[in-house]
């Protein structure tokens, strides 16, 4: 494999693999070269991205490598976070919402199991929302991040606890997602309380489509082709 082949490899895997990231190791076993030379093209390439200004930057946390955004331009990217345009959740966040609410605590790998689409931007969305947060780490290889819900998701709905959701037989598997989840939020927003209103903008509405998981897979364009889903 000739060298700006293997860079633009480990590039598109280190976008995949989002804010998890891989290991010099993981990246040495995929592209099946030798260590030393992946850790060369990963050097190169965080002097390449620095010296022609590029809007992501390549780097090297806890023993893992991944792709983020710029410090400095960290103002853009709030505006774009919390622009009224983007206030609403897509289907794709929901699904993804109401799959951490039940399977919690959940890694994404496992949502993308059950959704069968990449759902990375939507889990960023969730974060960002503080409906969904990082509870821990799997004990598995990587230890990936497990997510739940947060007490503003059970405040938003009502709950005195996450027992209190309905239906606790929901999402075991991705047949019926898309009508799953309009039933769950159905059922959530009857049982929300009417004496306060959400600060959230009426976040619940399905307005963006970020892709859902009845008409996208892992080799089409998902909600994930984005720009911003690195931003540390």
């Amino acid at each position: 494999m000739d060298f700006p082949k293997l860079k633009s490899i480990i590039e598109g895997l280190l976008f995949l693999s989002g804010e998890e990231g891989l290991s010099v190791k993981q990246i040495a076993e995929i592209v099946d070269q030798r260590v030393e030379l992946v850790t060369d093209a990963i050097e190169e390439m965080i002097r390449e991205f620095s010296n022609q200004g590029r809007g992501v930057q390549i780097l090297k946390i806890a023993g893992v490598v991944q792709l983020g955004t710029l410090p400095e331009h960290a103002a853009y990217f709030e505006k774009l976070a919390y622009s009224p345009a983007r206030t609403s959740l897509s289907q794709a966040a929901l699904e993804t919402l109401a799959i951490v609410a039940y399977r919690q605590p959940i890694t994404r790998v496992e949502i993308e199991e059950i959704r069968g689409v990449k759902s990375e931007r939507a889990i960023h969305t969730l974060v960002n929302k503080d409906l969904i947060v990082e509870v821990g780490r799997a004990e598995a290889i990587g230890r990936p991040i497990l997510y739940g819900t947060t007490k503003s998701f059970l405040d938003y709905f009502g709950l005195a606890s996450i027992k209190d959701l309905p239906e606790p037989g929901l999402f075991e598997d991705s047949e019926n997602l898309e009508e799953e989840t309009q039933l769950l939020f159905n059922k959530l927003d009857m049982q929300q309380p009417d004496a306060q209103e959400p600060d959230m903008n009426n976040a619940f509405d399905f307005e963006e489509d970020e892709g859902s998981s009845t008409d996208q897979d892992f080799a089409g364009h998902t909600e994930d082709e984005d720009p911003w889903n690195s931003s540390k």
